[in-house]
């Protein structure tokens, strides 16, 4: 009869147990998250250049979600040119989309372990000049 005890009380540990690490256990970040994330990251250790904006498009997504907004830039460290775009969709209420036009002068803040990661507008900081 003690085994039986037994055994029910390690059965309803492990239940209670599984069951409090599907509740408390962390969800996966979303794309979003991270790229929340990484600007704020490159807001606190990014350097700032001068930038010039290419182009601002707007891409129709295929699958019913809102169009993402892509704000094309360009710039150069340490002699390397670099021709980036940065998604701006959830940033639009801190930007005027209509004001960016070709040969608009920007500032860019740079990863500088990593050139190629940069951004022009985060939740925080403004590049550009208008």
């Amino acid at each position: 009869m003690d085994s039986v005890r037994l055994y029910s009380m390690v059965v309803a540990a492990s239940a209670v147990g599984v069951g409090a690490y599907a509740l408390l256990r962390r969800k996966p970040k979303t794309a979003e998250d991270l790229e929340r994330e990484r600007r704020a990251w490159l807001d606190g250790v990014g350097r700032i250049t001068d930038g010039t904006v290419i182009d601002v498009q707007e891409l129709a997504p295929n699958d019913g979600r809102r169009a993402a907004v892509l704000l094309i830039y360009h710039y150069d460290v340490a002699g390397v040119s670099y021709e980036c775009s940065q998604d701006v969709t959830y940033l639009r209420h801190w930007i005027n989309l209509h004001s960016c036009r070709l040969g608009l002068p920007t500032s860019v803040k740079y990863d500088p372990q990593n050139p190629g990661n940069s951004l022009v507008v985060s939740e925080s900081w403004m590049g550009l000049r208008q």
